[in-house]
């Protein structure tokens, strides 16, 4: 039934709901909703079009507007959507998982300079954005929408996203890295996200699936070191929300596996990310790790990022 309408019997002669009534009963609802989806989560279970644990996601990331911060800016749309493609082919050969391609895009850049607010971060153009988003829905691929805070902080980046996060296969990720609550510019040294932190970020996505009827989203979240990520024993799980706890990072093979170890798979949440560098895993003396490698690890990643 549509809000502010009563189709029962006898309702012909009734008022119409005022704007504060329909928004009561709005809210009443999404209240509802949550309650089933936490009656949900104490039962171990999933909610329809859930993208994890039934997936893997193999992503690329980057910005269009920046041909160094990824492979996504780095060739041209068609060149890396064939990359793409030919990349998640290798991860199907890997393991019997489906495997779901993704663009992750860079929405919210933190910056060396302050910016006219002293925020230090850049938001991308809507035409950029949504440009990127059409890519995803013409080739049939999730896209995440990345968020780099700066000086700023998710109650303010997040809010602006929220139209195109109304769409079904647009997703989120977070980066603890730039997100500077010492106030100190991004880049001089590595900043960090509490669990409250992470938890809003939960909550608005819960709001967006249950007041749109949404399957579950996709929140990454970033992480190289331990510090990054402050009271993660305090994040609480929604299954409308789907975290994956993301080890970010470049190194050698057994750098990587060490730090997977020791900041993805000692404190974990719900799903492990991986993230694989095409150049700075390939400096000398070090290798890429292969999808067969990246899969054996435990637990085995569930989203895979490519920069």
């Amino acid at each position: 039934m549509l809000a502010g309408c009563d189709t029962s019997p006898g309702t012909a002669s009734r008022k119409p709901l005022t704007a504060a009534e329909q928004l009561r009963r709005k809210r009443l609802l999404v209240h509802r909703d949550s309650l089933r989806a936490d009656s949900v989560a104490r039962a171990g279970g999933q909610l329809p079009g859930a993208v994890l644990p039934d997936s893997r996601i193999v992503a690329f990331y980057g910005n269009p507007q920046y041909k160094t911060m990824g492979i996504l800016g780095q060739y041209p749309k068609d060149e890396m959507l064939r990359r793409l493609r030919a990349q998640t082919a290798r991860w199907q050969q890997a393991d019997s998982l489906p495997v779901r391609p993704a663009l992750h895009l860079i929405t919210v850049i933190a910056q060396r300079d302050s910016g006219a607010d002293g925020k230090y971060r850049l938001p991308l153009p809507d035409s950029t954005i949504r440009r990127v988003i059409r890519w995803g829905q013409e080739h049939k691929t999730l896209v995440f929408l990345d968020v780099q805070v700066g000086l700023s902080d998710l109650q303010h980046e997040l809010p602006p996203l929220a139209k195109y996060l109304r769409l079904p296969f647009v997703h989120l990720g977070i980066d603890p890295e730039f997100s500077m609550k010492s106030g100190r510019r991004p880049g001089t040294e590595v900043g960090e996200f509490d669990a409250t932190d992470i938890n809003y970020a939960r909550s608005f996505l819960a709001r967006l699936v249950s007041e749109n009827q949404l399957p579950p989203k996709v929140l990454v979240v970033h992480r190289f070191r331990q510090d990054m990520v402050t009271n993660y024993q305090n994040i609480r799980l929604d299954p409308r929300v789907q975290i994956v706890m993301h080890m970010d990072g470049w190194g050698t093979p057994s750098i990587k596996r060490s730090s997977y170890r020791k900041f993805i798979k000692k404190e974990p949440v719900e799903y492990a990310g991986f993230k694989l560098f095409l150049r700075n895993d390939q400096r000398p003396g070090s290798r890429l790790m292969t999808p067969q490698e990246v899969v054996s690890l435990s637990p085995s990643p569930l989203y895979v990022q490519y920069q």
